[in-house]
């Protein structure tokens, strides 16, 4: 079975409302399926499941494609991946390819280093579980009142007091040292090599499969420093994991929320209490990867930091990330001196979830404590507090809440909102240049743009056979430009034989580009009114429409080419356009 088969046959044996709904609610509209995209904050629902066509389409941010694309995009995975994980949950058999040379040594220190990380991982955990030098993190633990199954479930392990029993293991697993200090978990000094962590209770650090790729170790005493975290390896990026991932992702994509604390305790309290959309960052502040990572799963993000001033300046900072990515961000504010075990010791449940509840915006909660620190009673004062507000409130991306927010701003601070606005233009230019820097080294991320005559050829095309015959005798680099010609060409060769209905299925099969399938998708979502029309007609005026275009553009450059002299670049690059376009003018 080659590779575009079993990709047939998976779709076939999965539904993608099924497998779609464990990610987002979904409700029955009409043939469809609506719900909140996962891609992107709305309050509306937009994304649209289509369980006949197996496809999905958000007509927010354009997302779209088949079963596969939405498992890449969801796990953040490539398209092999996805296949294997889908196939798996089908009962697909994939026949594997030979692989190369440097793919066979690739994968065999990847999985050696897999192995290395889970033999560690079992290693303390047997420690702490069954050896009498896990004795002391026993006791700790039960101090903590972390019962066994919260400690099994989190795999809590014990590093004991020699520096040597990791190094000992790993040689006679015949496993080799210089993985392992790849990895972070043992070092080589100039008596030779010893374990990274000792005497510590081991917090694995796991993927969203659950699988150990890191360990942060705590002291048992008050000693310092009181985490060491493993350095990033080969398995381990410290910008694009957050501890607890593998518990709490399900609980987070159904809930929508997700609250982010900043310790390993933090989080064990709350998954002890039965609050299991936490997650914890692993002894750094959070990055724009984290934020991306988040919008993939998460409606809004809660942040649950300590109170002190460190705390609030890692909300600050988490806050103006989210507003960068227009990802919902608010605070929990919590009774002063306390933290989330001891609230839950407390109060319970209910009081930690009426405080999620009442959690305020973040941009909201800057405000407040920056008026609490710096009162707005002076010019003096209201001008700094301006300039220590509008670098935030510049990162706000929906224009209702930039204008509400001005209006608020200005309420609180006693200024005009005219005033505000000129200083907030004055602060815009002087940023520009930098912005413009940006702009010019920032990936462009690839979209097909809109083009109704040619979307509305692709669509004849799938839809009827005659289309696909009348078509194959006009030049398709003609008819189509680059973006849309490959699935032009998809259509075609997935026509070839014998079909009933549309060729949509064998045509997302074709195709490997994610831009190609969420036009796809949106054709298909949207192709309603192509149903029983007269596609000869249909044809013709898609045909026609293109040649007055081509006349339009031919009169546009002619008026531009009489105003350049003939030896300039753009004379030459306008004439080659000029020429392109009379030649698909003669081929329609």
């Amino acid at each position: 079975m080659n590779r575009n088969d079993t990709v047939r046959e998976v779709a076939e044996r999965l539904s993608i409302a099924e497998i779609i709904g464990e990610y987002v609610s979904l409700k029955r509209s009409g043939s469809n399926f609506l719900g909140l995209c996962p891609f992107h904050g709305e309050k509306t629902p937009s994304f649209n499941v289509n369980p006949a066509r197996e496809i999905f389409h958000c007509f927010g941010c354009g997302a779209g494609g088949d079963i596969f694309s939405f498992v890449m995009k969801i796990e953040g995975i490539s398209f092999p991946e996805a296949l294997r994980k889908l196939a798996a949950r089908a009962g697909v058999a994939i026949e594997d390819r030979p692989l190369t040379d440097a793919e066979k040594q690739l994968k065999t220190e990847r999985d050696q280093q897999r192995a290395i990380m889970l033999l560690t991982a079992q290693h303390y955990r047997e420690t702490l579980t069954r050896q009498p030098e896990g004795a002391v993190a026993r006791s700790y633990l039960q101090e903590r009142e972390v019962d066994p199954e919260t400690a099994a479930a989190y795999g809590l392990g014990y590093a004991p007091e020699r520096r040597d029993t990791l190094i000992q293991l790993l040689r006679a697993k015949g496993l080799p040292l210089e993985q392992a200090e790849q990895l972070g978990i043992i070092r080589r000094g100039d008596r030779g090599w010893y374990d990274l962590l000792h005497h510590r209770l081991i917090f694995p650090i796991r993927d969203k499969q659950g699988q150990p790729i890191g360990f942060a170790g705590r002291v048992l005493d008050n000693s310092l420093p009181k985490y060491i975290n493993s350095p990033e390896s080969p398995l381990y990026r410290k910008s694009s994991v957050l501890f607890g991932v593998d518990l709490a992702l399900r609980d987070i994509r159904q809930s929508g929320t997700a609250i982010i604390v900043e310790g390993y305790f933090d989080h064990l309290a709350l998954y002890r209490a039965g609050i299991r959309n936490a997650l914890a960052t692993c002894g750094t502040a959070l990055t724009d990867g984290h934020i991306s990572l988040l919008k993939k799963h998460a409606q809004r993000v809660c942040l649950l930091f300590d109170g002190d001033n460190a705390g609030r300046k890692a909300t600050v900072r988490a806050m103006e990330l989210c507003l960068e990515q227009a990802l919902p961000v608010y605070v929990i504010n919590l009774p002063q001196g306390e933290d989330p075990d001891s609230l839950l010791q407390k109060h319970g449940v209910e009081a930690f979830n009426q405080r999620v509840a009442a959690a305020k915006p973040a941009f909201e909660q800057f405000l407040h404590w920056l008026l609490a620190k710096t009162p707005a009673d002076s010019i003096d004062q209201r001008v700094r507090l301006m300039d220590e507000i509008i670098p935030r409130f510049q990162r706000i991306k929906d224009p209702v809440e930039r204008d509400l927010y001005q209006k608020e701003i200005c309420r609180l601070l006693g200024v005009d909102l005219q005033a505000f606005r000129r200083r907030l233009a004055g602060q815009r230019d002087q940023q520009q240049p930098a912005a413009q820097r940006q702009t010019a080294t920032k990936p462009v991320t690839q979209t097909i743009a809109r083009d109704s005559t040619q979307e509305t050829m692709l669509g004849l095309l799938a839809a009827y056979p005659e289309a696909r015959l009348e078509i194959r005798t006009l030049d398709l680099q003609q008819l189509f430009d680059q973006q849309h010609l490959p699935l032009a060409q998809a259509i075609l060769a997935a026509g070839e034989g014998e079909h009933d209905g549309p060729l949509w299925p064998e045509v997302l099969a074709r195709l490997e580009q994610e831009q190609q399938k969420e036009l796809v998708a949106r054709l298909l979502i949207q192709d309603q009114h192509l149903a029983g029309i007269d596609w000869r007609a249909a044809l013709r005026q898609c045909l026609k429409r293109q040649k007055q275009g081509e006349t339009r553009g031919l009169k546009q450059i002619a008026l531009r080419l009489a105003t350049l002299p003939e030896d300039s670049e753009e004379y030459q690059e306008l004439l080659k356009t000029a020429d392109q376009l009379r030649n698909q003018k003669s081929a329609l």
